[in-house]
């Protein structure tokens, strides 16, 4: 049965801080989305929302603050005007603009998320995968994972079998050691009376 990828921005002042609230009242929805964080849905670039469909997603909620009560003033009228823009360029490139949804979801609102979540996960899944048309050429005609590829560590060479033989061991050959510390210069010795003497 096929499963949704979605791609959740969320502010997280309202929208989510009500997800935190939804999980800790243990309110159940469905697991498909992969939560962003952002400090303002006004901060959600156009470019972001194409990357996500490139990489592989097959829908995208943005959820921020209501409007007039926005911790930056007028960040969602910024992204209420760059979604409404956005929508007839996704049809252009060939994607229902229906796999594109905002919502304002205050952090009080933990029941509307788990609503809106279900609602947008049954959507996505009558409109079925993303067919991406143009886009395909980005991505190389294949549709793409939003799981990093691990690659699989290179098979280890087989050892080599001893030859048949007596096993002879290698003694390491010791080295001399050298003594590091400098030693004592001879002073010369003193002359007295006597060898003075015997010099003469």
């Amino acid at each position: 049965m096929f499963e949704p990828r979605i791609v959740c921005f969320f502010c997280r002042w309202c929208t989510y801080a009500g997800a935190d609230l939804a999980g800790t009242s243990r309110k159940q929805y469905p697991p498909n989305g992969v939560v962003v964080r952002v400090n303002c849905s006004g901060r959600i670039d156009p470019q972001h929302i194409l990357w996500a469909f490139r990489e592989g997603a097959d829908g995208v909620l943005i959820g921020g603050c209501h409007p007039n009560d926005c911790h930056y003033q007028d960040g969602n009228y910024k992204t209420m005007r760059r979604v409404a823009l956005l929508k007839p360029l996704l049809e252009q490139m060939g994607i229902e603009p229906e796999r594109l949804r905002l919502e304002w979801i205050s952090a009080a609102e933990g029941e509307k998320l788990v609503h809106v979540m279900s609602e947008f996960v049954d959507v996505v899944k009558k409109l079925g995968p993303l067919d991406y048309g143009p886009i395909a050429e980005i991505v190389g005609g294949r549709r793409p994972s939003l799981r990093p590829v691990t690659k699989k560590p290179a098979p280890k060479k087989p050892k080599r079998p001893a030859k048949p033989g007596k096993a002879v061991a290698k003694v390491p050959k010791k080295r001399p050691k050298t003594s590091t510390k400098k030693q004592p210069k001879k002073q010369p010795k003193k002359q007295t009376r006597k060898t003075l003497r015997k010099t003469r």
